[in-house]
Order: structure tokens, then sequence, then C-alpha cells
């Protein structure tokens, strides 16, 4: 790999050696689809990102994280009411945005005086997602979450 991959929180990972990989797909058809409809959607995340760097200011780039992460963590049921965990330190804020912690800590006090967030105890609160969104920009499109739904 050409990258590193931590986990912010507990997880359970198994490793599939390429040789039993290659045995699945092959014989089945469906996981085959998945893992490349996957692939796809990956590539739709990175086109993304590369707009989020590249064109958003601070503000939209921050936003525009904390909807992706909100988005993401209610299509796995992991937000109650407006509320999700937020296990990030405004440094690992930063490396995701392309931006220095330093200008992640204004940006993320403008957000909470403009009533967007709300943050605390490793928690962040969106009392309103639409306007959130509509800050940052964000759609979610490329996250394909109704194509998403089908499949499963």
């Amino acid at each position: 790999m050409d990258h590193g991959i931590i986990a912010l929180t507990r997880v359970r990972l198994a490793y599939i050696p390429s040789r039993e990989l290659d045995a699945l797909t092959s014989n089945h058809n469906g996981l085959t689809k998945a893992l490349w409809w996957a692939t796809l959607v990956d590539e739709s995340i990175l086109r993304e990102w590369i707009l989020n760097v590249g064109r958003r200011d601070a503000r939209e780039r921050v936003a525009h994280l904390l909807c992706e992460l909100h988005a993401r963590m209610e299509l796995i049921g992991l937000v109650d009411g407006k509320r999700l965990a937020l296990p990030l330190t405004q440094e690992q804020l930063a490396d995701a945005t392309g931006l220095t912690s330093v200008h992640v800590n204004r940006t993320l006090q403008r957000l909470r005086a403009e009533g967007l967030i709300e943050m605390g105890g490793g928690a962040l609160t969106i009392p309103d997602v639409a306007a959130l969104r509509e800050a940052a920009g964000f759609t979610g499109n490329y996250l394909h979450i109704k194509r998403r739904l089908l499949v499963t």
C-alpha cells in the first residue's frame, strides 16, 4: 500500500489473503459487483476531496468534512438525534482539510459563533443540518447514499 490506515475508535479487522479473495470474487458475482461499485464510490469521494482542498475556503472545507462525517455516520446508525461522536483532534481535522491546526481552530470557533455546530466531550452536535450543508456547499451526491441503500 502507498498509504497508512489508522483507527480512531475500536474496530474489528479481518485479513483476507488475496488468493481467497480471488476465489470469493470468482464464485460470487454479487460480491464482485459490490467491490467494484465500492471502488467507483471511492473514486467519486476522491474527486470531491480534490475539489474541497483546491477550491473551497477554510470555512467550507471544515463544514464540508463535518457534513460528510455526519452523512456517513447517519447511514450506519451512529447519529443520535443531531449528535455524533467525533474523536478527532484539531490537528487531525487540519490534516484532513489541508489547513493548519490554528486555522482549523479559528474556523471551528466561527462555525460555533454562527450557531452551525456545537462541539465538546468528543462529540459534535449539528443543530441545523440543512444550514451547515448550505454553508459547506454539501450535497452528498458523491457518496451515492441512495444507491447504497438500494444495494444493501
